[in-house]
This record gives C-alpha cells, sequence and structure tokens, in this order.
C-alpha cells in the first residue's frame, strides 16, 4: 500500500515548537494499521482488527490528570481530588520539553472535530507519537470531509506522548504519567501512559467546562438511541454497567455510546465519531452488535490471542478493562446525523453487586437529581487490588473524572431539561439479584432489555399510583408490579433473596453508603433533591 494518499499527506509543526519532525498527516486507518504491525507494535487478530497492548497503564489515571488554574479556570473549576490545579508556568515548562522530545520524530497528525451538532462543532488537533494512537483518533472523533480540511483552524490541540515521562520533582505532576488540559492555551498535553482513553476524554473534559459556561448546553457522560418515532432515549452509566450494550438495540438507531450534549433547542448530538466499548466476557449472542463491529478498521486493546490470532475475551490476565474502538459506521443501525431530537425517557444504569436495588424503579424529579448527582455503581471482588467483596462507589454525574465544574450545576441544568420536557427517569439495575455478588446472580440482559424496551414503548404505567408501582421500604423507589416479559418474581429485589433479614441488613448498609457520600452536596442541594434521598438507612 502506498502511504500518505493524501494530497496534502505532510504540514509543518513548527509552530507549536516541533521541530524537523517527519509528519505523516491524516493517515487513513488501513495505512496505520500496516504501519503498526511493521514497526511491531501490533498484530492484526484473526477478525482483522489491530490488537494492540498499551503497555503499564490499560486505564485512565484519575491522580495523574491535572487542570491548569488561571483566570479563566480559578473561580470556575471545582477543585479537588478530582480537578487537580496545576501552576500554568509548569504546563508551559511541561509542553516545551515534550516538544523538544518529539523534534525529530516520526509523527502522526490528525484533524477531526468533536460535537456533531455543527453549532457546537470543536475543531481539533490530535498529535501522536505512535501510529495506532492517531488511529484511534480516527475511530473516535468526527472525521471531516477532503473539501473541509482545506481550510481546517485547530481550536484546541492534543499532544500524545506515551514515550515521554516526566520528573515529578521538576515538572510538578505526581509521577511520570499525565494528563493536563489548560484552558487558556487550549491544549491537552498526555505523556507517559499509551492508555488512548486519555486523549478521548481529554476532550470530553474539556467540553464539559466549554458547553455549560458558553454555550448553556449539559454535557452528558451517556448512550443514547433513537426509534423510528423520533423520540430519544438517554442512558447514564459507570462502566461496566452495560451503557454501551443496551443502547445498541437493533430495534433503534445508536446516536452515540458514551459523550453527547443535551442544548437549549432540545437536541441531543454525539460528541464523537465511533465508540469505545469493554470486551470483557464478550460474545456474538449476548452483544451482537458489538462483536460484529471487531473487524478490520478496529483496535482492540489488552486482549490475549492464541496462535491463530483468536481472542480470548474470557482472558483478563493483562487487565479486567479490555477495550476495542472503532468508527461508528461499524454498527449497522445508527442514526447518521449522530443527533436527534425528543428525548422520552432517561435510564440510570447501576451494577449494584450488593443485589437490593430493585431491577427497575420509576424516579420522581428530586430522586432523579439526588441518584444523578450520587452516580452510583459498585466494585466486585478482583477487580481491584484489595477489592474482596462489593463496594459501593460513587462517582457525580456518572463521569465525576471528566466534570471541572460543581456536580450540582449539571444535575440543576438536567432538573430544567426533565421538567421543561416531561421526560420519564429510571433507575435499571443490571447488577445482581437473588443476593449479593457470590450468593446471587447478574440479571440476565434479556430480561434489563424487555424492562427498557417497556418503559420505551409506553408499556409501564406513566403515574405512580400504588396499585400500579410497589414503594420501596428502604429506597423509597417506585418499583413497577408488572413488566411485559419480565416474570414477576424478578421484579421485587427483596424477594429474590429469601433471606429477609440478610436482604434488609444489605440494603440499610447500602442506604448509609449513599447518605455518607451525599453529606459533600448536602450544603448545595435543595429541599426537593434532599428529599429524594433513600428514606431509611
Amino acid at each position: 500500500m502506498a502511504l500518505g494518499t493524501l494530497d496534502f499527506n505532510t504540514i509543518s509543526l513548527e509552530s507549536l515548537h516541533i521541530l524537523d519532525a517527519t509528519v505523516h498527516y491524516q493517515y487513513s486507518s488501513e495505512e496505520l494499521h500496516e504501519i503498526t504491525v511493521k514497526n511491531q507494535m501490533g498484530v492484526t487478530a484473526s477478525n482483522g482488527a489491530l490488537a494492540i497492548n498499551t503497555g503499564t497503564f490499560t486505564g485512565r489515571s484519575p491522580l495523574d490528570r491535572f487542570i491548569v488554574k488561571d483566570e479563566k479556570t480559578a473561580n470556575n473549576v471545582w477543585w479537588g481530588d478530582i480537578n487537580i490545579p496545576f501552576e500554568p508556568a509548569a504546563f508551559n515548562s511541561l509542553k516545551e520539553k515534550m516538544t523538544t522530545y518529539l523534534s525529530g520524530k516520526e509523527l502522526y497528525v490528525r484533524d477531526c472535530y468533536a460535537c456533531a451538532d455543527q453549532n457546537y462543532r470543536l475543531n481539533i488537533r490530535v498529535i501522536n507519537e505512535y501510529p495506532w494512537s492517531n488511529m484511534f483518533a480516527y475511530n473516535m472523533f468526527l472525521r471531516p470531509m477532503k473539501s473541509e480540511l482545506e481550510n481546517f483552524t485547530a481550536e484546541w490541540t492534543i499532544i500524545n506522548a506515551p514515550g515521554f515521562l516526566a520528573d515529578p520533582e521538576i515538572e510538578g505532576t505526581r509521577q511520570s504519567n499525565f494528563a493536563i488540559l489548560s484552558f487558556t492555551e487550549k491544549t491537552i498535553l498526555i505523556g507517559g501512559t499509551g492508555y488512548t482513553g486519555e486523549i478521548k476524554k481529554g476532550i470530553f473534559s474539556a467540553l464539559n467546562f466549554i458547553l455549560p459556561v458558553e454555550k448553556e448546553t449539559l454535557p452528558m457522560h451517556c448512550s443514547a438511541n433513537v426509534g423510528d418515532d423520533g423520540e430519544t432515549a438517554i442512558f447514564f452509566g459507570l462502566s461496566g454497567t452495560g451503557k454501551t450494550t443496551l443502547s445498541a438495540d437493533p430495534a433503534r438507531k445508536l446516536i452515540g455510546d458514551d459523550e453527547h450534549g443535551w442544548t437549549k433547542e432540545n437536541t441531543i448530538f454525539n460528541f464523537e465519531g465511533g465508540c469505545y466499548a469493554k470486551v470483557i466476557n464478550l460474545s456474538q449472542e449476548n452483544e451482537p452488535d458489538i462483536y460484529n463491529a471487531i473487524k478490520p478498521g478496529a483496535i482492540l486493546e489488552n486482549v490475549i490471542l492464541d496462535a491463530e490470532g483468536n481472542v480470548d475475551y474470557k482472558d483478563v490476565s493483562i487487565t479486567q478493562n479490555t477495550r476495542v474502538s472503532y468508527p461508528i459506521h461499524h454498527i449497522n443501525n445508527i442514526q447518521k446525523s449522530s443527533l436527534a431530537h425528543n428525548p422520552k425517557n432517561i435510564f440510570f444504569l447501576t451494577a449494584d453487586a450488593f443485589g437490593v436495588l430493585p431491577p427497575i424503579s420509576k424516579l420522581t424529579p428530586g430522586q432523579a437529581a439526588y441518584h444523578f448527582i450520587s452516580g452510583y455503581t459498585a466494585k466486585v471482588a478482583g477487580t481491584e487490588a484489595g477489592v474482596t467483596e462489593p463496594q459501593p462507589s460513587f462517582s457525580a454525574c456518572f463521569g465525576a473524572p471528566f466534570m471541572p465544574l460543581h456536580p450540582t450545576k449539571y444535575a440543576e441544568m438536567l432538573s430544567a431539561k426533565m421538567k421543561e420536557t416531561g421526560v420519564n427517569v429510571w433507575l435499571v439495575n443490571t447488577g445482581w439479584t437473588g443476593g449479593s455478588y457470590g450468593t446471587g446472580h447478574r440479571m440476565p440482559l434479556k430480561y434489563t432489555r424487555a424492562m427498557i424496551t417497556a418503559a420505551i414503548e409506553g408499556k409501564l404505567p406513566e403515574g405512580l399510583d400504588h396499585k400500579d408501582y410497589h414503594v420501596h421500604s428502604v429506597f423509597g423507589l417506585y418499583q413497577p408490579r408488572e413488566v411485559p416479559g419480565v416474570p414477576q418474581e424478578l421484579l421485587n429485589s427483596r424477594q429474590t433473596w429469601n433471606n429477609d433479614q440478610g436482604y434488609y441488613d444489605t440494603a440499610h448498609k447500602l442506604s448509609r453508603s449513599f447518605k455518607e457520600n451525599f453529606k459533600k452536596f448536602e450544603s448545595y442541594a435543595s429541599e426537593e433533591i434532599m428529599n429524594g434521598a433513600p428514606p431509611l438507612g
């Protein structure tokens, strides 16, 4: 294959002080795949996907993500353990060292953009040390047409150098890896880590500041799809809760699987041009859309291959966080514009490893705001070092590591949208039933799908009448008494346990965790939101 088939296959990076570099501009996915394999940085799996290993880091490193504290951010960002301040002078010094490091190297550069709604489009230039990192950028960001590239002006720049290691004592980082955002310089520096998710989450973090502050638009860590009737469903959820899986519905068109905006005109638009899905225990039977999307053009991360190149999706010897990225057109049933209108249903997905939350419940506005701010799921044994039993995990707005503003800002915007549009909000437990992790079992995917389908199709009661809904005594949640296609005994989580004392002890324990976590938000929360808290615990 002849590399660099575009007419403008090289550009200068001298304005960034990257000198004498061999720049490969806007290379195709096929070209980047070929270069990666040729340079022995990856192999081709039997399904045609590129398989790579991201090195020391197989996931994000939240404690090594910083935001430059300057006039633009000082009084707007919610500073703390999530948004860690970084000095402007230290940022500039680190950027200079990175550009010196990249000078003289072979680099891969891509112009692309985020936000499918043209009114909110953000032009991006990504500069990568590794070819497969640039292929990831091709997969995950929106791809301009060649005619758009002729006058392309990047508003934000990502400089990505996995081989560059910071000196913490000199640079002011915590350790040798880092991801740093400067809203004044409109630049993201990523070094010392090959984990590709840092690239996309850097831009997501930037948009989570830009859109609310400058555009009156709610950014959301969610997936979304749309039906033939034009009604949109939104799925919030942390990693492992089924956000990607449940939004890939053959009966509905996928808008996107991870990051979206909700505009003041009530448009829902995808930030991205691709999907980044977990592949642990992936099977064609349970997740056919994702399974079939893994083909030439996709990138598998940290998976194990046999001698014939077949992937063992159950093998987690490298990491539990095995992943695949692919351009969204690898999914057959997509909303080609990547935007839609008329949001009708919102689903908060949680993988409750304690097994006490109902499999589906309808939320009042106060409960919706409370659970949105809480952002609950659970860690199970074996997912992290030292985790030997289920542990509650809270991430505000279902995406705290990427939210520069205070969580109540996003919650207030969501509450206003809910009231304006009359959207239904549901809490869906994709986790355990019949007991906690180790005793019970995971809720069968087919029943979770049936519950979501029933909600979307309007087959669950609109009101909250007690003849239609049972109120959970500990959490105050409204559990539907009947759901088409779902065994009635599964709808009441207590009854699946056959151990009332054990169930209530566990439910009270989890309720107390919710309340303890929410203490840091109480002074910002309205009476309506506080009334959405679990009544017991």
